[in-house]
């Protein structure tokens, strides 16, 4: 089958960053796996981050986690998705990765594509959705529906691909006033059209600007550069509130959620995957409800980028878009 990966840790502008390969099919699906033929697929920060730091030592490694296409086989144990089935969902990390033809998959973190959508616009959604929607709802435990202590929740880096279904989350299926956090004037324009009701500047002082606001701020959702913003985001939060984060904290100084008795939580999509954890079906529930929204006008698909078929040259390209840091919402590649 055709493939993308690497063979050794390499910059984006590297000849060799990212190879064309032919890789034997994948196996026959054992257990609750399936066989999807991929026609979809998205890039996400965690592939460049693989991409320049876990060297294969000259083995070809797959990336890829978002994808969507069609269930081809799948194992005996497999009861969720007929043949046939059109389905979309972000893979786990411990397994190949999606820039192939074909791909195998645990159907318990599968979700049924929305319909309204084509392969490509749903191959944007699951990793951010899975992403977001954990953070929002399993981890910092926001109420779904209209919370009656009213208040407001932050997301940092409201123009990425996380931010950007974050904003729609909290927006929709909240009663909080949603906070978004940019510095450009296209990002900004670009959270609004989320859901946003304010969008704040953290190239200044975001603890000044969400003071200024009037309204406590209970909840955060630190999406990128959180050591950056650290100290800012203790400050705004209101006392027993909490900061969920996705990133890395580099040494920032926790004990300062300690006077207001809040908490910190972590959140890791591929977790539940990795871990086999009892739950792990929740992930399919999840995209299945994702895919319910979508189709009845409540979410939107986050693509901004189409850069054609599934093949190196592409990818390479993608790969630099997300590590400019200036990517607003998704980047997708449709077809071998």
């Amino acid at each position: 089958m055709k493939a993308v990966g690497y063979t050794h840790c390499h910059p984006v502008a590297h000849e060799e960053a990212l190879l064309d390969l032919t890789l034997p099919d994948p196996p026959a699906p054992k257990g609750r796996d399936l066989l999807v033929e991929v026609r979809a697929v998205s890039v996400n920060p965690v592939d460049t981050r693989l991409r320049r730091s876990a060297d294969p030592a000259g083995e070809p490694r797959v990336l890829g986690f978002d994808a969507a296409g069609i269930v081809r086989a799948k194992g005996p144990e497999a009861v969720l998705f007929p043949l046939g089935a059109e389905v979309f969902y972000a893979g786990s990390v411990n397994r190949p990765g999606t820039n192939a033809e074909f791909h195998l998959v645990d159907e318990r973190i599968v979700g049924h594509k929305p319909r309204t959508l084509s392969f490509a616009e749903a191959a944007a959604l699951p990793l951010t959705a899975i992403t977001a929607w954990e953070a929002l709802f399993d981890r910092l435990r926001i109420p779904r529906g209209k919370p009656a202590e009213g208040g407001a929740v932050l997301i940092t880096g409201g123009a990425g691909g996380v931010g950007s279904i974050a904003i729609q989350l909290a927006r929709r299926l909240t009663g909080l006033k949603v906070i978004a956090t940019a510095s450009r004037p296209e990002s900004r324009a670009w959270c609004e059209s989320m859901g946003a009701h304010v969008v704040l500047d953290h190239s200044q002082d975001l603890a000044r600007q969400a003071k200024a606001l009037g309204v406590p701020i209970p909840y955060v959702f630190a999406v990128t550069h959180t050591p950056r913003h650290w100290n800012a985001l203790c400050e705004l939060l209101a006392p027993q509130g909490g900061i969920c984060v996705i990133d890395d904290l580099d040494g920032a100084e926790v004990s300062r959620l300690k006077p207001k008795a809040a908490f910190l939580a972590w959140e890791s999509m591929f977790a539940r995957p990795v871990h086999q954890t009892p739950d792990m079906i929740q992930q399919h529930r999840l995209l299945d409800e994702v895919a319910h929204l979508v189709d009845t006008g409540v979410l939107r698909t986050t693509v901004t980028e189409r850069l054609g078929r599934i093949d190196a040259e592409h990818l390479i390209r993608a790969h630099a878009m997300v590590e400019s840091g200036r990517m607003i919402g998704k980047v997708v590649l449709e077809g071998f």
